[in-house]
C-alpha cells in the first residue's frame, strides 16, 4: 500500500485532473462518433498539461445511466482506445482509469493494457445504496485479479462513502475507512462531497486524518482556488468541475490551482 511519501512522489503537483469523457458507444447519449470523443479527451488532456498538471484520471462520466457493476464490452473497448491515445499524446503524464459505476475489473484491465498508474474504485469495500441500486465492494476479487495479471504496480484509489450514494448500514465513518485501508488494502482513500462538484466536508477529512494518520487521503470533489487552504490535511486533490469553462478544461484555471498548491512539478 502507498505511503504519504509514495503518493507525493507520484503527484507533482498534488493534483489529479479529471478527463470526463463524452458518452461512449452503447450509452444513451452517444453521438455516434468515437473520433469526437477522442478529440475532446485529447483537448482536455492538452489543457491540463498546459496548466501544469502531471496526473489525470479518465472516466466514462457521460455514460449515465450507469451500469451498476460490469459494463458491456463496447465500453471497455472504447475506454481502452481513448486511454491508449492519451498515453501516446502525453507519455510522461500519470494516467488513472475509473469505469463507472463500479467496474473495478474493467478499470484494472484498461490500466494494465495501456500502462496507466492507478484506478479509482467507487465502492471497494462495504455496501452503498446508489441511483444504480445497491453496490457491494469486491476488494477480495480485485486484489487477487491484480496479482494474477501482474498489475501490482497499478494503485487503487478507493472512495470512502462515495458521492451520489448512502451507506446500506450506518457504521462509524472511521471504522469504514479503517476497513477500506487495512482490510481492503486501498493505496489511497478519497473523501468527497455529496455530489459531483460539491464541497467536501472539512470535518470529515479531519476525522479520517485522525483515524488513519498513515494513509494517503485525497479530496475528491469541490476543490477550488478559493477553498484549497481548507483542505491542508489532504495529501492531494482530484479536480474536474472547477477547472472548466463552458464544459471544457480551461488552462488558466488549471494554472491558478497549480499555483495555489504551492508545489510545482519539481517540488516534493
Amino acid at each position: 500500500m502507498w505511503t504519504h511519501e509514495d503518493l507525493h512522489a507520484r503527484l507533482r503537483p498534488p493534483l489529479i485532473g479529471m478527463i470526463h469523457l463524452p458518452a461512449l458507444p452503447g450509452a444513451p447519449a452517444f453521438a455516434g462518433d468515437l473520433g469526437t470523443v477522442i478529440e475532446a479527451a485529447v483537448a482536455d488532456l492538452a489543457a491540463l498539461a498546459a496548466g501544469g498538471i502531471t496526473s489525470v484520471m479518465m472516466e466514462n462520466f457521460h455514460d449515465a445511466p450507469f451500469w451498476p457493476d460490469r459494463v458491456p464490452p463496447e465500453t471497455v473497448a472504447a475506454m481502452a482506445v481513448v486511454a491508449a491515445v492519451l498515453r501516446r499524446e502525453q507519455p510522461d503524464m500519470l494516467l488513472g482509469i475509473n469505469v463507472l459505476r463500479n467496474d473495478a475489473e474493467a478499470a484494472l484491465a484498461v490500466a494494465g493494457a495501456v500502462g496507466a498508474s492507478f484506478i479509482r474504485i467507487n465502492v471497494h469495500t462495504g455496501a452503498m445504496v446508489t441511483d444504480q441500486g445497491p453496490l457491494s465492494g469486491r476488494a477480495h476479487l480485485t486484489l487477487r485479479r491484480r496479482r494474477e495479471l501482474g498489475f501490482d504496480h497499478v494503485g487503487i484509489l478507493a472512495d470512502v462513502r462515495v458521492k451520489h450514494a448512502a451507506p446500506l448500514a450506518v457504521r462509524e465513518l472511521a471504522d469504514e475507512a479503517r476497513d477500506l485501508r487495512l482490510r481492503g488494502r486501498a493505496d489511497a482513500l478519497i473523501v468527497s462531497g455529496a455530489a459531483t462538484g460539491s464541497a467536501t466536508d472539512v470535518a470529515v477529512l479531519a476525522e479520517l486524518r485522525t483515524a488513519l494518520p498513515d494513509s494517503p487521503l485525497l479530496v475528491g470533489s469541490g476543490v477550488t482556488v478559493d477553498n484549497l487552504d481548507n483542505y491542508a490535511a489532504a495529501d492531494g486533490f482530484i479536480v474536474g468541475t472547477s477547472l472548466k469553462t463552458a464544459g471544457r478544461v480551461d488552462p488558466e484555471k488549471v494554472r491558478a490551482l497549480v499555483a495555489a498548491t504551492g508545489r510545482g512539478k519539481d517540488s516534493v
